[in-house]
């Protein structure tokens, strides 16, 4: 057998730096960085006879396992998929069949345990041939849970209620996802709103603002209750929500001239939905009602139109804004 000396050691407790990892990668700060060393981790003092879970090295996902299994005596074998989640792993193709027969391999784990069972994550499987890792390792592939947290029950009989097969979403699984989606757009969003507020003034720039908010916060709320079916129009109908105020108050620039007030309210409803619902169509890779192929199709029906509309409307709000200062400079009375 494999001398214990050779294993990488961990616990089920997760300390004060653990967290402040998993907080920094909920901020998105560093993304590459939070990785475990691929290899094979004793957790607890595990004997030949015990169990042999398989995980990705991103810290969240492996913090997730070993933090489910407190007083259980176990193996974690952790494949290098780049620091990458293992649903997105598994879709990347780093969460696989290869990487996991490199990896038995490398850590020689049928010198460390008498039995030829590895225990993977349900939402590892699309990355994995089962019956390829047996014929080329000898270990059998077992489908644990989606979630972590119903491993010690599992574990009974190493069998999966079907409740425990089921990929949920709840609000709470929703509301982490939020920080990060801010972060990433804080930047662009921060010098849009800066161009809007110079070239258009601050109503624009509160209107860039809100739609940006209203796909990166509210949307991931609302998900389940938005009508239709396609991430991009629950992201138009919402995005035209919170731009209809913007289109009533923007109708007081021109109070006198029954052509602008139309247009500048055209000029945010055209202009503000397309923001919120590119941020929505941007959403679905972090969601489990997508596939590659209904996000392909999303994005062929509808960036087109998403980049018709936010073109039109920001170039009718230019055009105005050059009308009203030509007005200006001829002595037109312009309201704001």
């Amino acid at each position: 057998m494999k001398s214990k000396l050779d294993l990488m050691h961990t616990s089920s407790t997760l300390s004060s730096a653990n967290h402040w990892d998993h907080f920094l990668a909920r901020l998105g700060y560093r993304r590459a960085e939070h990785r475990v060393t691929p290899g094979l981790v004793a957790l607890g003092h595990p004997t030949p006879e015990s169990p042999v879970f398989v995980t990705a090295n991103y810290t969240l996902s492996f913090d997730a396992l070993r933090s489910s299994l407190p007083g259980v005596d176990a193996y974690i074998l952790v494949l290098d998929t780049l620091g990458v989640n293992v649903w997105c792993a598994a879709g990347k193709g780093t969460f696989s069949t290869d990487e996991i027969v490199r990896r038995v391999e490398a850590v020689h784990l049928a010198e460390v345990v008498s039995h030829r069972t590895l225990i993977l994550p349900q939402l590892g499987a699309p990355g994995v041939a089962a019956h390829e890792v047996k014929q080329r390792t000898g270990f059998k592939v077992e489908y644990g849970p989606v979630r972590a947290a119903d491993l010690p029950e599992y574990l009974k009989n190493h069998q999966a209620a079907p409740e425990m097969r089921q990929v949920r979403f709840p609000l709470r699984d929703r509301l982490v996802l939020i920080p990060v989606e801010l972060v990433q757009v804080a930047g662009p969003t921060a010098l849009a709103a800066l161009v809007s507020a110079i070239l258009l003034g601050p109503l624009a720039a509160l209107g860039a603002l809100a739609a940006v908010f209203a796909g990166s916060a509210l949307f991931p709320i609302l998900l389940p209750w938005l009508p239709t079916r396609d991430f991009s129009s629950k992201g138009l109908l919402l995005g035209g929500v919170v731009a209809a105020p913007f289109a009533w108050l923007a109708q007081r620039r021109s109070p006198n001239q029954k052509g602008q007030r139309i247009g500048w309210s055209l000029a945010y409803l055209l202009g503000l939905p397309p923001v919120t619902a590119f941020l929505a169509l941007n959403f679905t890779g972090a969601t489990p009602f997508t596939s590659q192929t209904s996000v392909k199709r999303e994005m062929f029906q509808y960036i087109r139109v998403m980049a018709g509309m936010f073109g039109a409307g920001v170039l009718l709000a230019f055009g105005l804004q050059l009308t009203q200062k030509s007005q200006k400079r001829r002595g037109g009375k312009v309201m704001r």
